[in-house]
């Protein structure tokens, strides 16, 4: 098995040198980028597996670098950047970022969100789309009927309710901004009613969930979005 070939495109040397050696250290390839230019061809020339991009670099900003990147690739994003505002993660989010970690940062957070959006990408390409069945805990859900069953047993879904699950399962493990579900769900002229996420989510939860207040599977995240974890298999 090859190792996972991760990209680091950031301006400050001691920061990538301590991501690399952290990254290293659990069996994975890793490359540097100093900017944004460099960091645009090693995606090309390395064709990672991931890459982790700093917002701040010296000759632009790092979202334009996720921007470009987006327009000819899914390889997963993962933002490392000082700035901690809720307007940035949004808005690199929306521009096709996977996830978001604010600096300062400890290791073990680092490496589980790398091995997460690893994993999810292997998950995604090894599946495919269309008539697969997904299961996360006791819940299985058929995307080709709609069927959902929780433990076995039936459970019913709006179609709307199902539409945002669909939305949740198809990105699974990412960070999914209400700008992004709204759209996907409830199309363009929804965007800026995320009162409408709220309420169903709340609804979903309350059949699919074991505890709807902590929820293990459909998780928040605050000011920003969802995020579906737990996904175990995907098959015919």
């Amino acid at each position: 098995m090859s190792k996972p070939r991760v990209l680091i495109v950031e301006d400050e040397a001691d920061i990538r040198r301590f991501v690399r050696m952290s990254l290293e250290r659990e069996g994975m390839s890793v490359f540097e980028a100093a900017d944004a230019a460099q960091g645009r061809v090693e995606c090309s020339t390395r064709q990672p597996d991931l890459v982790i991009v700093d917002l701040g670099l010296p000759d632009e900003d790092g979202k334009a670098l996720i921007r470009d990147l987006r327009g000819w690739s899914r390889t997963p994003v993962v933002v490392l950047s000082a700035r901690d505002r809720e307007s940035e993660k949004v808005e690199a989010l929306n521009l096709g970022a996977d996830d978001y970690l604010t600096k300062p940062f400890g290791v073990p957070e680092l490496i589980a969100r790398v091995k997460a959006q690893l994993r999810r990408a292997s998950f995604v390409s090894v599946a495919g789309t269309g008539d697969a069945t997904v299961q996360f805990g006791e819940i299985r859900v058929n995307l080709a009927t709609y069927e959902v069953t929780r433990a076995g047993a039936p459970v019913h879904l709006t179609p709307t309710e199902f539409r945002l699950l669909a939305a949740l399962i198809r990105g699974y493990g990412k960070v999914l901004t209400y700008r992004q579900l709204l759209l996907d769900v409830w199309g363009p002229t929804y965007v800026d009613r995320p009162q409408y996420l709220r309420v169903y989510m709340a609804g979903i939860r309350q059949k699919l969930e074991e505890d709807p207040a902590r929820p293990k599977f459909l998780i928040t995240e605050l000011q920003v979005g969802y995020r579906l974890t737990g996904l175990e298999s995907k098959g015919q």
